[in-house]
């Protein structure tokens, strides 16, 4: 993570998740690519930070207030959620595709040996 995105999100300095002196540090590989996907997106043009700050804001909001508590795991729930929100705002990929998707995902993820990388085919 960039100097730059720790400024463009502050929500990061609030919250209690591991890090270290580059900044934060991913406990999970789906959490590093839900990330990258994030930043990728961006880079691509297609959503602003403002865009993603107001969304992944709103999701942090709604889990404190259901006491879904804070830290890593919780951090990055938001943040994949704000990812499949902003995916569907923006018309990247209709609700059957997201699903389709998040299908192949659980698929890849629950037939690869444990250490390995996932793949989707």
């Amino acid at each position: 993570m960039t100097p730059d995105m720790l400024a463009l999100d502050p929500t990061l300095e609030s919250i209690d998740i591991p890090r270290d002196e580059e900044g934060p540090v991913f406990e999970e590989p789906w959490q590093a690519q839900a990330f990258a996907l994030t930043v990728k997106l961006n880079e691509a043009g297609q959503f602003t930070w403002s865009e993603w700050a107001e969304i992944f804001g709103a999701e942090i909001a709604t889990a404190t207030s259901k006491g879904e508590g804070c830290g890593n795991n919780a951090y990055y729930l938001c943040w994949l959620a704000a990812l499949e929100k902003i995916v569907s705002h923006k018309n990247l990929l209709t609700v059957e595709q997201l699903a389709g998707r998040k299908e192949e995902w659980r698929y890849a993820s629950e037939h690869t040996e444990h250490g390995q990388p996932i793949e989707l085919k």
